[in-house]
């Protein structure tokens, strides 16, 4: 059995011995004791002593062994409450990884059942068996607890993706992105959708345990996990705000680009007008009639320079004056 911890706790303290997980049924316990198993990837004969020791729902056993579970609060038999939380990090690159911490809440007992996470549970038992005061709320404030665990976890990993997109937001406006930079906007924005399509389901949850009434839950411990919802709730809100701010670098970059092509067309345009008189006069010139004014003047040559001249650089002065130079 991959039992991280297992032990009881009365009033707060911890017992000296662990828990055996043997599949016997438990009695219930008395007021202020309640009993907080951990597992990490169980097997299925493995849950099935879990859930025939604490009497879990067999719906809720096989979900929790599913790490595919979208977020979610259902009660079964109006005595158990069954949460799945989704997990999220990113170990390295940009890559966020998903996995599943399933929770079954009785009024004397826990069962946490983590799947696909690199974040274990055991140093926040031990600093909540440091806090006897809190732990000895029960079950509930655990799962508290557990949830909060999660949700912290996801700062970290929006603290990362917001720094490589303030980078990428900060070289657009320098020059257009190039083809590796575009894909990779396209790759985050495809990450953080699929993120909100994952952990926004938390939101729900936890307003759940915020607004309706649980046998499992006291009514004063729903302060607690309003708290949580509000860290979702912020979580949720910042992926929004980096999706948004991907699509604006694509657009900024666009109308940036736009802008510069514009420029160069204009000087391009600018230079052929400017360039047109001279062809323009020299073709005249060029047609060899006989009769033609001033053909044969003495001054003539220097006279069409100078008009030339005289035209080219008015109409330079007046393009530089526009912006078009």
């Amino acid at each position: 059995m991959p039992v991280v911890a297992s032990r009881r706790y009365t009033s707060g303290m911890c017992s000296q011995t662990d828990l055996a997980i043997d599949g016997d049924p438990r009695t219930p316990l008395p007021e202020g004791c309640f009993d907080w198993v951990g597992v990490a990837e169980p097997t299925t004969e493995e849950m099935e002593l879990l859930r025939v020791q604490f009497g879990l729902h067999p719906l809720a056993v096989e979900d929790a062994l599913k790490a595919d579970q979208l977020p979610k609060a259902e009660v079964y038999g109006g005595k158990q409450l069954f949460i799945v939380a989704r997990t999220a990090e990113i170990p390295e690159g940009e890559k966020i990884e998903y996995g599943q911490t399933a929770m079954f809440l009785g009024r004397d007992f826990i069962v946490s059942v983590r799947l696909g996470s690199t974040r274990a549970h055991l140093a926040l038992r031990n600093k909540l068996e440091t806090d006897i005061e809190h732990l000895a709320e029960g079950p509930d404030y655990v799962a508290h607890a557990i949830l909060d665990f999660i949700v912290d976890g996801y700062q970290p990993l929006m603290d990362k993706l917001e720094l490589s997109v303030q980078m990428m937001e900060e070289r657009t406006v320098e020059a257009f992105p190039d083809p590796s930079t575009i894909r990779r906007i396209f790759r985050l924005r495809r990450q953080l959708r699929r993120f909100e399509r994952i952990i926004g389901p938390m939101e729900a949850v936890c307003e759940r345990l915020v607004r309706h009434q649980l046998d499992m839950v006291d009514p004063e411990a729903r302060v607690w996990f309003r708290d949580v919802l509000d860290h979702v709730q912020r979580s949720l809100t910042r992926a929004t705000g980096l999706k948004d701010t991907l699509a604006s670098i694509v657009e900024t970059a666009s109308l940036l680009e736009q802008h510069r092509q514009g420029e160069m067309t204009r000087q391009l345009a600018a230079w052929a007008a400017i360039l047109a008189v001279p062809t323009a006069i020299a073709g005249i010139y060029g047609m060899n009639f006989e009769h033609m004014p001033e053909l044969k003047w003495q001054y003539g040559y220097y006279a069409i320079l100078g008009l030339i001249a005289l035209v080219c650089g008015g109409l330079w002065f007046r393009f530089k004056r526009i912006g078009w130079l």
